[in-house]
């Protein structure tokens, strides 16, 4: 089974800002959000335990409790357990994220890839959205954006651990699928090249985008579409910044981020073009890319994100961008541009 035979739609709901992602969001926008989603026709919603530390799982949970099970798909992940007992949020080590969730649940939060923790894992996830099961699995940013120079040894870690019990569950029917969900390229290209085990998918957050796409081009986008998998696209608005917000890659935005956005922009601006239907399809237009899953914190986000995803997009827009080098020469653009 393929990702993009289990995925229902090119257009899913990424939940982090469910976790009071960067702000304390109330509980009816919250809920709210996934209600616009869900009346919007999506139906695949991704998670994480991370994700607030249990809250964005909870909220969504209680946002899709009643609806058929069978209407929708759900990927969350593992690599950190969530305890009962609570911490000093302000005290965590976040590696590059920083405060991200500096406004979700005080649960203490404990890095484990092993295959018991992934178990574990697991069936505390499918508490919180109160589901019998989990549809997609990813391992948890085992990259050097959390674990810095140590990150090889918690990918051998997961590898030995995570990964094996993930593929024992896919092949006994538990899960259909799973892979890794990072920020970085590296470790997909490291488990591409292992024999075994064997992944399905890949979540990639923020390096598949307009603004950010040359790596992950010439690493793996063409080993995972030759080899039949597929990726799922995170952040591809990079944290705000190509639709005009303030930050990239979860930190203030640096002049020369600013200034390839304003180029674009003035280039979206001369085709009438926005730059949400911008960012959404051009990491559609990839062969290894299945879908795209903008996060929300807001229900209108949610009908802005349908109308970019329908968006005519006139092709002498991309060939602009081309020309002018804000795109990879090998990139693939919508309508062969």
């Amino acid at each position: 089974m393929t990702l993009k035979t289990i995925l229902p739609g090119k257009l899913g709901f990424g939940a982090a800002p469910l976790g009071n992602m960067f702000r304390d969001i109330p509980e009816a926008e919250a809920l709210g959000t996934v209600e616009a989603a869900w009346n919007d026709g999506i139906r695949y919603y991704d998670n994480a335990p991370f994700y607030g530390a249990g809250l964005a799982e909870t909220r969504m949970g209680q946002a899709l409790a009643g609806k058929p099970r069978d209407q929708y798909v759900i990927s969350t992940k593992v690599g950190r357990v969530i305890l009962d007992e609570v911490e000093d949020v302000s005290a965590r080590d976040l590696g590059e994220k920083g405060d991200v969730f500096r406004y979700g649940r005080p649960n203490k939060i404990v890095n484990d890839y092993s295959e018991d923790a992934t178990y574990r894992s697991i069936e505390d996830s499918l508490k919180r959205l109160q589901t019998d099961h989990i549809d997609i699995a990813f391992v948890h940013d085992v990259a050097q954006d959390f674990y810095g120079d140590e990150w090889l040894g918690v990918f051998e870690t997961a590898r030995k651990g995570a990964f094996k019990a993930l593929d024992r569950m896919r092949d006994e029917g538990v899960i259909k699928a799973w892979g890794l969900g990072v920020n970085r390229v590296e470790p997909i290209e490291l488990l591409l090249d292992l024999d075994a085990p064997r992944p399905d998918a890949f979540l990639l957050a923020g390096r598949y985008t307009l603004l950010d796409h040359g790596r992950a081009l010439q690493r793996v986008t063409s080993k995972v579409a030759e080899r039949g998998l597929g990726i799922v696209v995170g952040g591809p608005y990079s944290s705000g910044a190509l639709v005009g917000g303030p930050n990239f890659e979860y930190a203030p935005a640096t002049p020369a981020i600013l200034d390839k956005v304003a180029r674009i922009k003035a280039i979206a601006d001369r085709h009438g073009v926005s730059m949400k239907a911008a960012g959404l399809q051009f990491a559609l237009a990839n062969p290894a890319v299945a879908a795209v899953i903008p996060g929300a914190s807001r229900p209108g986000r949610i009908a802005e994100d349908r109308a970019a995803l329908n968006e005519a997009v006139p092709a002498d827009f991309w060939r602009e961008l081309r020309a002018a080098g804000l795109v990879n020469p090998a990139a693939p653009l919508p309508d062969a541009a």
